[in-house]
């Protein structure tokens, strides 16, 4: 078989395993920056108070301030706490509202960022950022956006809720599943996405069953580094565009979104994209959309973005908005079939 691609790797340093946290503040001093502000939510500010002071006299303070969707007056307060702490670095704690805010941090200032990993977001391996103002998420991807460092420690998500390891490990199979038929795909950012979605499925279940099962932390959590690795490589579609959609201009939680959506994304893709698809579907049950809304619904993921709090009333204006500007994607965005398919999905029915 021949092949026709190009292939970019992203350079990021991972430390994997149980126990890499410890490691760092010799990784902080290995980036050449001897003052580090920790960046978290406000639900993590204890955690991220406890790192600074692993770090020691490396640690600069802590900015507790990151939330979802990146808006940018969040990120003007976080660059006046960089510059009142003297900070040359950013250690991100937590998941994708945290590395979003170090990325967006990065993305003006360029300081070095280390990111420790506590949920299955992913995007800690993209050179990708997503900011909102005004109403609306944008994207920007750059070099001076990925992160330098990675740590990806299990035992940090033994304490991920269910719900939660739930949702955001549906949110990294989003990256594989639209990773199979990007339109700049290649061999390897596919073997890395089957792995990604295999890993995930065995996974996901095991942590719904048994939370503190460390091996199915560490399986979760390598399979989301192999997804976020395929979001980093290759272009989106029309999952992540109707994901940005509802997010920034509806304000829905991040993953959650994503974990509604993607049964529903893949069957809109799963005639057009089938022979690259095919793999996925197989893991499936044969059918990608059905067998992933499936899926979810037995580990108890949300299924209708009605539960989220999206009124049936905005479902006209999410469809004009995103078939306006759409990314690229194997079937054409036709606006009243993406209308259709958010009515399924608002209210949880099985895709067709």
């Amino acid at each position: 078989m021949s092949h026709d691609f190009v292939y970019t790797a992203n350079p990021a340093r991972i430390l994997f395993g149980p126990g890499s946290l410890t490691r760092i503040a010799d990784e902080v001093r290995l980036l050449g920056c001897p003052r580090a502000l920790v960046l978290s939510t406000h639900s993590r500010r204890e955690d991220a108070l406890r790192l600074n002071a692993q770090l020691g006299e490396l640690g600069a303070g802590v900015f507790s301030g990151a939330v979802m969707h990146t808006p940018v007056h969040v990120t003007e307060q976080a660059m006046a706490a960089f510059e009142d702490a003297a900070a040359d670095c950013v250690v991100a704690l937590g998941g994708g509202s945290t590395i979003g805010l170090g990325k967006a941090i990065a993305y003006r200032n360029d300081a070095p960022q280390l990111v420790v990993a506590t949920t299955y977001a992913g995007s800690e391996v993209t050179p990708i950022l997503g900011q909102t103002e005004n109403g609306l998420k944008s994207t920007v991807k750059g070099a001076a956006i990925l992160p330098e460092v990675v740590i990806y420690d299990p035992e940090l998500t033994l304490g991920l809720p269910v719900t939660t390891s739930v949702t955001s490990g549906l949110n990294a199979m989003a990256h594989a599943v639209e990773g199979l038929y990007a339109k700049d795909r290649n061999p390897l950012t596919g073997l890395m996405a089957m792995e990604g979605l295999r890993s995930l499925k065995q996974a996901l279940p095991s942590i719904v069953e048994r939370p503190q099962d460390l091996q199915a932390r560490s399986d979760a959590l390598y399979g989301a580094w192999l997804c976020g690795t395929v979001l980093g490589s290759v272009g989106m579609a029309l999952h992540h565009k109707l994901c940005h959609t509802l997010g920034g201009s509806f304000d829905l939680p991040h993953a959650e979104t994503h974990a509604i959506l993607l049964p529903h994304t893949a069957a809109y893709n799963a005639e057009a994209a089938a022979e690259v698809l095919a793999p996925a579907a197989s893991l499936f049950g044969g059918e990608l959309g059905g067998g992933l809304h499936d899926f979810a619904g037995s580990l108890g993921a949300p299924l209708a973005l009605e539960a989220l709090g999206l009124r049936e009333s905005d479902l006209d204006e999410a469809a004009d908005l995103a078939a306006s500007n759409p990314y690229w994607n194997p079937r054409p965005i036709e606006r009243d079939a993406i209308r259709e398919l958010l009515q399924r999905a608002w209210s949880g029915d099985r895709p067709r």
